[in-house]
């Protein structure tokens, strides 16, 4: 997709780590950007260093869903450009020893279903309702109307020991693309997940002051280079997501080549 000033995009989890670096690198390119969060103090404030717009949002409600796009919508205009970051989900082994209880216990299925929800359901409640609106723009060159970009993990491919829910839940998003780009591709949009592996985010960035052996353990263990990514790589690749239109129903990895061990 060509560039045009004035195309607007949103960017779920904007107000942080991934989401915030891809709101940057948006607005930098010319795009009016919209975040979503659950975090208005910071999404606000982000929003307004980049001229963008804040509209809280939580991605397992509709509702709230529905009405973010709403206030983006009117203010912007519809969307060309949607990048979905904002994920919640609980962590616990299928079956392990509670050795408060003194017993074996199960990952529940209640916090299956919250994980489940917060990664896999909220990525296609918030990919669709963007594609719904996408599909009455005016198309660009080749016909296309717009672009979905969601976020996966590595997890997805080599989940750890106690992410059962999480890597299923995020298996499930690349597991959206190609049927969903497929669905989408007489309306011209395109639909692409990133795998990013470990990176510089501030839940990272807090292991490094609380436990500084294991952060430089963790970017040690990446094979090139030894360090943790940083949130301006990932929003470079999603850039390129949107502007290189023959990428469509990809799953890309984004690790400096790590393959996760079991714990």
């Amino acid at each position: 997709m060509k560039f045009e000033p004035g195309f607007s995009a949103i960017v779920t989890g904007g107000s942080s780590g991934l989401g915030r670096a891809s709101a940057e690198a948006l607005a930098a390119a010319g795009f009016k950007v919209a975040i979503f969060d659950v975090n208005a103090e910071k999404g606000d404030a982000i929003a307004k260093e980049i001229g963008g717009l804040f509209c809280h949002v939580d991605v397992t409600s509709e509702g709230s869903v529905v009405a973010g796009f709403e206030k983006a919508r009117a203010a912007h205009g519809q969307e060309r450009v949607l990048v979905h970051c904002a994920q919640i989900s609980r962590r616990g082994k299928t079956v392990g020893w509670n050795k408060d209880k003194q017993a074996y216990v199960r990952l529940s299925t209640e916090d299956y279903a919250f994980s489940a929800e917060g990664i896999l359901v909220a990525s296609y409640r918030v990919a669709s309702l963007s594609a719904l609106g996408m599909a009455s723009l005016p198309p660009l060159e080749d016909g296309e109307r717009g672009v979905l970009t969601l976020t996966a993990s590595a997890a997805a491919q080599d989940a750890q020991i106690g992410q059962v829910a999480y890597g299923s839940c995020k298996a499930g998003v690349n597991g959206l693309v190609l049927p969903m780009a497929r669905d989408l591709m007489d309306l011209g949009i395109r639909v692409n997940s990133i795998m990013p592996g470990i990176f510089a985010t501030p839940p990272m960035l807090g292991m490094k002051d609380r436990a500084p052996a294991m952060f430089d353990q963790l970017a040690a263990s990446v094979p090139f280079p030894k360090r943790l990514g940083h949130p301006h790589e990932f929003a470079s690749l999603v850039l390129e997501l949107v502007r290189n239109g023959y990428f469509n129903g990809q799953n890309i990895r984004l690790d400096g080549a790590i393959r996760m061990p079991p714990r």
